[in-house]
């Protein structure tokens, strides 16, 4: 976070791939859909205080159906939540 602190962005763009989740045997990272809401929570929060309402995410990855839905949604809830 110190590294976009200092960047100070005028737009944040996501890249939401949800291919890291544990059911997703594509990156071997073992998130959870808990943390792609932690990490949502954490760029909807920096991004209110440095560009308010300048978010855009796209859907770009994850094999696992299922995951990949339910992640998708979490990330979706946290984004229209702001």
């Amino acid at each position: 976070m110190p590294a976009l602190e200092a960047f100070q962005p005028q737009m944040i763009f996501i890249s939401a791939g949800f291919d890291a989740h544990e059911d997703d045997s594509l990156a071997q990272l073992c998130f959870t859909r808990d943390d792609y809401v932690w990490f949502s929570e954490q760029i909807v929060e920096f991004a209110s205080r440095a560009c308010p309402g300048q978010i855009v995410s796209y859907l770009e990855g994850g094999y696992d159906l299922s995951a990949t839905a339910s992640s998708a949604i979490a990330h979706l809830g946290v984004l229209s939540s702001r």
